[in-house]
């Protein structure tokens, strides 16, 4: 039995898996709000309250990994290997990366388990993934010359880079109150707000009076996004077609930087939310829009991931790997 954890921001997901000729099998699964405990060991006690003794156990973090540590940025815990070790009775366990974790679960999903934004000509060679969720993440895929192996990094934080003049007006509002806009700033769940307040606020259309209700007892974001997919709000459709074209500059910067041609990979909890609104074009317009190598990206395949437990089978994935490798030191 393998033990596995996506743990975000936002929530924490536990999941029980076997391994039955190669092939993992999720057993059970449960979801945590994660502020709403101290810790993740509190999640874990809570979770294997009875269940059996487990042969590994993997964690992917929504923060950098340092020596088998790391300080949560968004959340106030520090998660330590050598403590989840011992609370599990195991010799150790894994702590990567929350991106890198999804990228691992990617080789487990199925076709039918993405939402294809680009066909393109996948060629061998490195691939990447980008996440918006309660924060920003990307990963890379390299090519090893047999497989796509992922590499943590923590490139949602590098600094906001406007293409167009409101974006600059944007970038000079954020100023005002932060010293250091970062792209996580505008493209996370509080990123669509954060992009709407802007827009209200410098007049560009009426904010509605029944949409202001809704951000006191909903969360604001998802107000914003909801109302701008049913076409209820001019405020709303402007600042998710900002996000979503925002989205796909960052999502083309990265796949530059990698020199991704075997695929873009979109994925965390917005995408599959917001799924109209990244097939209309603004996505991929945003994405291809890099001068003299647009040609370059228009040939790259850009698929959505649409399984929600995709970081989960990932974990899963690197906790099966440390088991077949003690195996192989037995034999």
């Amino acid at each position: 039995m393998i033990l596995a954890g996506d743990i975000g921001g936002t929530k924490t997901n536990l999941g029980l898996f076997d391994i039955v000729d190669a092939t993992l099998t999720l057993r059970h699964q449960q979801g945590y709000p994660s502020r709403n405990y101290p810790g993740l060991e509190s999640i874990i006690q809570e979770f294997m309250s009875g269940a059996c003794p487990i042969a590994a156990a993997c964690f992917g973090i929504a923060g950098p990994i340092i020596e088998g540590r790391s300080v949560t940025p968004n959340l106030p815990w520090i998660v330590e290997a050598q403590s989840l070790a011992s609370l599990l009775k195991l010799d150790s366990v894994a702590l990567i990366n929350d991106l890198e974790a999804t990228a691992y679960g990617i080789a487990e999903l199925k076709p039918e388990e993405f939402v294809t934004l680009n066909e393109g000509t996948a060629e061998p060679g490195n691939a990447a993934l980008i996440a918006a969720g309660t924060g920003l993440g990307t990963a890379s895929l390299f090519w090893e010359g047999e497989e796509l192996m992922p590499s943590a990094s923590e490139g949602g934080h590098v600094d906001f880079a406007p293409r167009n003049q409101l974006e600059i007006q944007l970038l000079q509002n954020l100023l005002t109150r932060y010293e250091r806009v970062s792209v996580e700033r505008v493209l996370s769940g509080p990123g669509l707000f954060v992009i709407y307040e802007f827009l209200r606020d410098i007049d560009y259309a009426k904010e509605s009076s029944a949409i202001a209700e809704r951000f006191k007892d909903h969360d604001p974001s998802s107000v914003v996004a909801n109302a701008a997919l049913a076409g209820e709000s001019e405020l709303c459709v402007k600042a998710l077609d900002m996000f979503a074209g925002i989205y796909g500059a960052v999502a083309g910067n990265v796949a530059l930087q990698l020199k991704a041609i075997a695929g873009v990979y979109v994925g965390g909890g917005i995408a599959p939310k917001i799924i109209d609104k990244l097939t209309d074009g603004t996505f991929m317009k945003a994405f291809t829009d890099k001068g003299r190598l647009s040609s370059l990206l228009e040939a790259v395949p850009v698929r959505v991931i649409m399984n929600d437990k995709t970081a989960l089978l990932g974990s899963a994935r690197v906790a099966a790997k440390q088991i077949a490798r003690k195996q192989a030191v037995k034999d």
